[in-house]
């Protein structure tokens, strides 16, 4: 099976000693590319330079977290506009609304939300979106933009089936992680996760975080890796009734098209 790891946040430091291996590990395991979160203006540049050293297995994205949208400044805007004419570069973000700690004010969530939207408007990239209990905000900002926009992934989707819903009927594609694989918190996701179009859904692990519950044979480290990726796949498979060869097919030519990456 050949996988795509859509956003995992390998700029994180706690990849600093041992990316090479981590990225060894994940090939040996199938995942053929990953896509290198940017989420601040230091992280989406050494994102870039990662991709730029690996580039037959790394691409990356450019943007800022809503928790940290109060760093947002023109300098920031100026920073990724320059990034976006990277073709290692291949999406605007991660960017969105995250209401759930409010660590940064809303008012500068939703004009850093915003001002991301108009570069990908301006340099026709597709947006990689974040969203934790937001869904109205963030959806009444995307109705304004969507008709500009070339495409966007909700990604480590984990609301709820009208919130799904609302995203497809947007023509949005969704991103599933190893939530689903949680059985304290992710269990919804397995009841609509089959509703998803096959052109409409990618996987990915977002690591170093959410590592999957139901790895077996349990591994000690909290670190998520992108090796564990076909995790993943096995259980969003199981829901959907698909094989996982299917499923692996299916998302890796969905995640091809989107970004725009080798066929």
């Amino acid at each position: 099976m050949k996988l795509i790891d859509i956003g995992c946040n390998l700029t994180h430091e706690s990849f600093d000693k041992d990316l090479p291996e981590v990225i060894a590990q994940a090939q040996a395991q199938g995942v053929v590319q990953m896509v290198v979160t940017g989420a601040s203006e230091a992280g989406s540049i050494k994102a870039c330079q990662l991709a730029e050293q690996w580039p037959d297995v790394l691409t990356a994205t450019a943007g800022v977290h809503p928790h940290l949208a109060s760093d947002f400044s023109r300098d920031t805007a100026s920073v990724l506009a320059d990034l976006h004419r990277h073709e290692r570069v291949v999406a605007v973000g991660e960017c969105g609304l995250d209401y759930f700690r409010d660590f940064s004010p809303r008012p500068a969530q939703r004009r850093a939300f915003e001002q991301q939207l108009e570069l990908a408007v301006d340099c026709g990239k597709p947006v990689f979106l974040h969203q934790r209990e937001a869904h109205q905000d963030f959806i009444a900002i995307l109705r304004e933009f969507r008709p500009h926009l070339s495409q966007g992934v909700v990604h480590c989707f984990t609301d709820s089936r009208q919130a799904m819903l609302d995203y497809l009927e947007m023509d949005l594609h969704i991103g599933i992680t190893g939530w689903i694989c949680d059985e304290r918190r992710g269990h919804h996701l397995k009841e609509f996760v089959h509703e998803i179009p096959a052109e409409r859904l990618m996987i990915e692990t977002d690591a170093p975080y959410l590592k999957p519950r139901n790895l077996r044979p349990k591994v000690r480290t909290h670190r998520n890796e992108p090796q564990w990726l076909p995790w993943i796949a096995g259980t969003v498979a199981a829901c959907r009734n698909v094989s996982p060869a299917v499923l692996a097919e299916q998302t890796t030519a969905t995640a091809k098209a989107f970004f725009g990456l080798p066929a």
